[in-house]
């Protein structure tokens, strides 16, 4: 015969259901655990390439940011600021000799009527455009009209604007002058 006898302060608790809720519930999170570093490390191996190409590419970056601030120093030096605006004042004179004169000329005979003569032409390139400025003298103020339509209804000249017009008193067959700026196309 046994006999049960408790000799604690309080009766004794059966704690089996604990333990292995609790049991379950660790061998639930630790299967997690598992599972999600598993994951975890397929993408750090998969990402591995990426992350590799990446930091390639920032370091040739970097590489190129040192290239181009060696770059600007040498091209703010004073002697490459000199040799700069040199090959600038050459590429202007080229771009002067380059100017379609006899195109000029072909487009403003089509455009002058009887009465009306050019007296100076002076262009000027301005960013691969092309400013012409006229002085043009009429014999008569009916001519000088016919000039300003036919110049404006004309497709290689625009943004034509009369700056100033005179009438020469005397020593001159031009009873007006016109002295004219317009935008010309080259081509």
């Amino acid at each position: 015969m046994k006999v049960r006898l408790n000799l604690a302060a309080s009766p004794l608790e059966n704690k089996r259901r604990f333990l292995a809720a609790s049991s379950f519930l660790g061998l639930l999170a630790l299967s997690a655990l598992v599972v999600l570093s598993a994951h975890a490390y397929r993408n750090w191996r998969d990402t591995r390439d990426l992350r590799l190409e990446i930091s390639g590419y920032e370091s040739r970056t970097e590489k190129l940011q040192h290239q181009r601030q060696d770059l600007l120093s040498f091209f703010q030096n004073p002697k490459s600021l000199e040799v700069t605006d040199h090959a600038a004042f050459l590429n202007s004179l080229i771009e002067q000799r380059s100017f379609p004169w006899t195109k000029l000329f072909m487009d403003l005979e089509q455009t002058l009527p009887a009465g009306v003569r050019v007296v100076s032409i002076a262009p000027r390139m301005e960013k691969g455009r092309v400013q012409v400025k006229l002085l043009v003298g009429a014999l008569t103020d009916e001519g000088k009209l016919k000039f300003l339509k036919a110049l404006e209804a004309s497709k290689e000249f625009s943004d034509i604007q009369v700056r100033q017009e005179t009438r020469p008193q005397s020593g001159s067959t031009d009873r007006v002058t016109l002295e004219l700026e317009a935008w010309y196309a080259t081509t």
